[in-house]
């Protein structure tokens, strides 16, 4: 081999293995807003459980606040989570909010139900900014490396419990015994990311007590998109 050719070849792997380090695969982050109190939305919570089983699909359950007065007060409602689905909501150019619905990747709306769509725009294999969670003392520490060209974004890190039944006393699942996955049950900012290599640091004692796991997303501020998302145990 010339000299000149394992130049570029040795151009070309150094340039591959550069773009490899800008990306990943990443899980799809699936959001479902739903309510214990809403008759539709146990399907849709069905299908959350079965979708958490799946490696490349992190589903997150968002539980709103504004069923609460209808006949049954959902002991995971967030108001955080209505605020979320609004700003959702806002950003198509609607006017109402409704359950069971999922949004995927801060893009794709889709009702919560809806199986053979949603399975459609899961099926895509996803890119995205690669993530580490690691846990260091008394913190969870997440850490994104340098990426060229990002877009501005919010770095959340969301607390959740991987699984609850609830005995549903009132309202329009009175009588029966709920299951529900990956219920979020807290979401904090951690900051502000624009592509610099930077650490991200949230004190244990400050989690949710009935958290057992956390993600973490980076979400394009100005689009919602989500472009990098991964989870980890805490226990």
């Amino acid at each position: 081999m010339s000299n000149t050719r394992a130049l570029l070849l040795a151009i070309c792997v150094l340039t591959c293995c550069a773009a490899q380090a800008q990306t990943a695969s990443r899980p799809a982050v699936l959001e479902l807003f739903t309510s214990q109190g809403c008759s539709s939305c146990p399907p849709a919570d069905e299908y959350v459980g079965e979708l958490s089983q799946r490696k490349d699909v992190l589903a997150l359950s968002f539980h709103v606040d504004y069923w609460d007065g209808l006949g049954w007060k959902d002991p995971f409602s967030l108001a955080m989570s209505t605020e979320r689905q609004q700003v959702y909501s806002a950003a198509k150019g609607r006017a109402s909010v409704y359950t069971p619905q999922v949004v995927i990747d801060g893009e794709n709306d889709l009702v919560g139900t809806d199986r053979r769509n949603i399975s459609r725009v899961l099926a895509t294999a996803r890119t995205g900014i690669p993530v580490d969670i690691s846990l260091q003392e008394h913190d969870v520490v997440g850490e994104l490396s340098v990426q060229d060209h990002a877009a501005p974004s919010e770095v959340l890190m969301v607390a959740y419990l991987r699984k609850a039944t609830t005995p549903v006393g009132r309202g329009e699942n009175a009588g029966h015994k709920l299951e529900e996955y990956n219920v979020v049950r807290g979401v904090r900012n951690l900051g502000h990311w624009k592509g610099e290599a930077m650490s991200f640091r949230a004190p244990l004692s400050l989690l949710p007590r009935d958290a057992i796991d956390v993600a973490i997303l980076v979400q394009s501020t100005s689009q919602h998109r989500i472009v990098g998302a991964a989870t980890r145990a805490l226990y």
